[in-house]
């Protein structure tokens, strides 16, 4: 029996030299809208996409200096091919032909992989502060 009953996801945070940059990246790429943030010690802002799916971009601990993604992890994975066995969040998107041609023409470097019956397309890329994301055709079900 599980501990925790009726769990669910709350929010998914990243870290970021620049919060700013990066919300701006998600809005302009996925949709996401800017949401009402509780003041923090530190610069953060919240965003929402659809329903229930909350991101939390967090200003970067100069203290901790924990490594920002894969451009500044000690073992590096800064191509999208080996995202698929590393750490990603993935997106469902409704429209992904046109959302992966979307990414390839502001240059965004995409590995694209389908499973072996053809039936789910996968895309792997990185957000500009190299944390990994997949958009998918597999619809969660609801």
């Amino acid at each position: 029996m599980a501990a925790a009953k009726g769990a669910c996801l709350s929010h998914i945070s990243r870290e970021t030299s620049d919060i700013k940059r990066l919300a701006k990246f998600y809005i302009e790429t996925f949709g996401f809208k800017e949401v009402e943030t509780p003041k923090f010690e530190f610069g953060v802002i919240w965003l929402k996409l659809g329903l229930s799916l909350y991101l939390h971009l967090i200003e970067r601990d100069p203290i901790t200096m924990l490594p920002e993604g894969p451009w500044s992890a000690k073992s590096a994975v800064a191509e999208p091919k080996y995202l698929p066995r590393g750490h990603h969040v993935c997106l469902y998107v409704p429209n992904f032909d046109t959302f992966v041609q979307s990414l390839k023409d502001k240059g965004i470097p995409v590995h694209e992989t389908s499973q072996s019956d053809g039936k789910i397309k996968q895309a792997f890329f990185f957000d500009p502060d190299g944390n990994g994301l997949e958009v998918t055709t597999n619809a969660p079900a609801l």
